[in-house]
């Protein structure tokens, strides 16, 4: 359909959303569209009413029973979509407005404590196998850069300065920063480039590649975190805990929250907020095993 056409190009090109989003949209939209259209030959926007959008949001959360967080997705792909057609004159107004949006329930991210992270990252491994040496940067600098996953998959060799000991991240919408790194990360990366060169082929600028020479994806990274997470803990173990553990010990050290929010690239500072919830869980924990009067039951 070419107002969904237009309204995805508008998002990957206007908006600089990242490829991933503007195919969830996509699926979303097109998801809808076939519900509205009910075997019709073609969707037609303008004519979505309000009842349209409501028996969508029933039909998913009742009789496909799918999760709060699933419903409000779809409904803010299709909220955008409407905002946009409304824009150009294409729809007199958003059937999606006068829909309240079902309230999540909270829910802290996940992280990996700094002991298990310890444990993971001062374990042995081959110093000349190219996986072996790979898989450990990758999670290294999720953990020690709190970079995204698809940050770190679009990482070339020139965005990574080891004599500063900078990560130069391009960030969600086009919008870049720095981000400093450790010695102890730079050693990682100096051992694992003279590996790289060998699979490097001409044109091929991507910092993290497969051992054919072919940049890596973002599966290959989930599944790499995945394994190596697995070791310590049977909770979540996807890229987006070792962002969340960045954060985590990032606070629990004294950084301030401003210069975390600027770090992890976040636009606001509400979601950066949801990792103090976490530190001053932390805290409160290690005040109930280590306080001598927090031991005493009370008479």
């Amino acid at each position: 359909m070419k107002q969904i056409e237009s309204f995805l190009y508008y998002m990957r090109y206007e908006l600089n959303y990242s490829v991933h989003t503007v195919l969830s949209y996509k699926k979303d939209l097109e998801q809808f569209a076939a519900f509205a259209a009910d075997g019709d030959s073609e969707f037609a926007a303008a004519g979505v009413g309000t009842a349209d959008v409501r028996a969508w949001v029933y039909d998913l959360s009742q009789r496909r029973g799918l999760a709060v967080r699933t419903v409000r997705r779809k409904m803010q792909a299709l909220r955008a979509f409407y905002k946009f057609l409304l824009k150009r004159g294409e729809v007199a107004q958003n059937p999606v407005d006068d829909i309240p949006m079902a309230k999540l329930p909270k829910r802290l991210p996940e992280f990996v404590g700094e002991k298990k992270m310890d444990e993971i990252l001062d374990s042995g491994f081959s110093h000349t196998d190219f996986e072996q040496v790979r898989n450990r940067l990758i999670v290294a600098m999720l953990y020690e850069t709190g970079m995204r996953r698809a940050e770190l998959v679009g990482l070339t060799d020139a965005d990574i300065d080891t004599r500063r000991c900078e990560l130069k991240v391009h960030g969600k919408r086009n919008k870049d920063r720095i981000v400093p790194f450790c010695g102890e990360l730079r050693s990682l990366i100096e051992l694992y480039r003279p590996l790289r060169a060998k699979l490097s082929a001409s044109g091929n600028d991507a910092f993290f590649l497969t051992a054919k020479g072919a940049p890596v994806y973002d599966k290959l990274v989930y599944n790499v975190v995945s394994r190596t997470l697995s070791a310590v803990t049977s909770g979540r173990r996807s890229p987006h805990t070792l962002r969340h553990s960045y954060a985590s010990v990032m606070l629990n050290h004294g950084a301030g929250i401003n210069s975390v929010k600027e770090l992890l690239g976040h636009e606001s500072l509400a979601a950066t907020q949801v990792y103090t919830h976490i530190t001053y869980s932390e805290l409160k924990r290690n005040y109930k095993h280590a306080h001598p009067r927090a031991l005493k039951k009370g008479g």
